[in-house]
């Protein structure tokens, strides 16, 4: 396969800074989230309305401006190929911008870049992120709405920062729930995220989680069931057992590093300790011997919702299963309406029908 080169996506993107004008689905507009996610949720993949684009091609003098020359300061986020600054656009939109650094393979670079775009292209949902724009001078940068307060990583895992408190964890696992079951079923593609962790969950000022960063993700056609890839990317301790011994790619990938998410947020451990043991190995047994309890983050010092715990941990043991069969789907009506139960019964139906 030959990928995109920079030469290519000038071309591309050669009509100028403007809104897109095609008939294909788009993320939605901000203000316009609470109608959309209704029929985002509700209606079928073949039946969803299409939308035209509304994000644009900035300059690189408008995003420079807007995170001061990229100062340093401005800087919110490192990762292995990105950084990100946040700004304020001439406007006064604060935004966040994803500078996509140099790299020994530009090839992969310019994929992962398209990659990102094309998925979020097709995206409309509250707990999804929101693309703004690209700029493809002097460099491949991303423009995304700037998330008030960081990464769910950045808060739970911060000893300066008050303990987060149950009340907003269960509100991002089941937000964050909300989202997949949107990408896995309700978007217009079938998209696996693959590196669903807590730094790629965003928060807004009220703490709504949003899905972010689709460098890894991947669209599966309907008629498939799966997809190998190779090489394994991905988080350690977040990674599905078939996917890191055989590379097989499917909702349950996904399914399985929102357990992990849910152990996190439930324990406020990070998915791999000091000694390089992994949270869900450690999580496991005492799941299954039904103190979870002594899951819980010590932090908390008690104050939870026991109702909601169980519900949680429980969901959290099936998703972490080791067979991809014997994990649930992010089924709407369970984790969606926040009623585990039914969520729960749905898994045991499909379980029933297998045997």
């Amino acid at each position: 396969m030959r990928y995109v080169r920079t030469s290519s996506l000038k071309r591309l993107f050669s009509f100028g800074r403007h809104s897109f004008d095609g008939d294909f689905p788009i993320a939605c507009e901000e203000n316009n989230t609470t109608s959309t996610a209704i029929v985002a949720d509700t209606a079928s993949p073949t039946t969803q309305p299409t939308h035209r684009p509304t994000w644009k091609c900035f300059s690189y003098q408008e995003i420079f401006r807007a995170t001061n020359g990229f100062d340093s300061e401005n800087m919110v986020g490192k990762g292995g190929y990105a950084e990100v600054y946040k700004g304020v656009l001439d406007d006064g939109q604060a935004i966040a911008v994803k500078m996509l650094t140099k790299a020994t393979d530009d090839e992969r670079k310019e994929k992962e870049f398209l990659t990102e775009i094309g998925t979020l292209g097709h995206v409309c949902h509250p707990n999804v992120t929101s693309l703004l724009g690209c700029c493809i001078e002097n460099g491949l940068y991303l423009i995304f709405q700037f998330s008030s307060k960081g990464s769910v990583a950045s808060i739970l895992h911060d000893e300066i920062s008050p303990t987060m408190d149950w009340e907003t964890r269960n509100k991002i696992a089941l937000g964050t729930a909300k989202g997949l079951y949107y990408l896995h079923k309700s978007c217009p593609r079938r998209i696996i995220h693959r590196d669903i962790k807590a730094s790629n969950i965003l928060l807004s000022e009220e703490y709504e989680p949003q899905i972010s960063d689709f460098g890894l993700a991947k669209w599966l056609p309907s008629q498939w069931t799966h997809h190998s890839i190779v090489p394994i990317e991905g988080t350690f301790g977040h990674l599905a057992p078939e996917y890191f011994m055989h590379g097989v790619v499917d909702e349950k990938t996904d399914v399985f590093a929102f357990g992990v998410f849910c152990l996190e947020l439930i324990s406020g451990k990070k998915p791999v300790d000091n000694s390089h043991q992994s949270l869900h190995s450690w999580a496991k047994p005492l799941l299954s011997r039904g103190v979870i309890e002594e899951v819980v983050d010590p932090r908390l010092e008690g104050r939870f919702d026991s109702t909601q715990l169980h519900k949680l941990a429980f969901a959290a043991s099936l998703c972490i299963r080791a067979s991809s069969i014997w994990r649930p789907t992010m089924n709407e009506e369970g984790i969606r309406l926040q009623s585990l139960e039914m969520f729960i019964n749905d898994f045991r139906d499909n379980i029933g029908r297998r045997s």
